[in-house]
């Protein structure tokens, strides 16, 4: 299956190159323009990685992140900056961030930093798999079964 992306970026010109060369790659990738837009889009999709712009009108990437977080804590952001707001996305990974890149950024780097992303989210899932399956062995009822 492929990895599904969202990439959220007010420069429209900039989203629609950057999905096509991520979509080159095997990814499946959705686009929004706007955090507001991002926001409901993953209210309503599964996303294994989003890339997240610091800086947009209305719902800065801050924000976003936040909200995704809220929403969809397994899903891994990377946010993406201009030189000016460095220190945004280092906030933004106290916050739970992924990790950042500098715009512009080169594909391979970013390909492989979403490729580690999804690796951190998948992981961690199984994780969660697991533990579950423990616990349904484990409870009384499964115990009861048994005798």
């Amino acid at each position: 299956m492929k990895t599904r992306v969202l990439l959220v970026d007010d420069e429209e010109e900039f989203v629609q190159a950057l999905a096509e060369r991520l979509s080159i790659r095997d990814y499946d990738v959705t686009t929004s323009l706007s955090g507001e837009d991002a926001v409901e889009k993953l209210r309503h999709y599964n996303f294994d990685v989003v890339i997240l712009d610091v800086r947009m009108p209305g719902m800065d990437g801050t924000e976003v992140l936040h909200e995704m977080k809220r929403i969809k804590p397994l899903t891994e952001v990377i946010m993406l900056t201009g030189h000016a707001t460095v220190e945004s996305a280092i906030d933004g990974m106290k916050q739970g961030a992924y990790d950042y890149l500098i715009k512009p950024c080169e594909t391979e780097d970013l390909v492989i930093k979403i490729n580690r992303a999804y690796e951190k989210k998948a992981a961690h899932e199984e994780r969660i798999r697991d533990a579950r399956v423990r616990e349904i062995i484990s409870s009384p009822r499964a115990a009861l079964k048994d005798a």
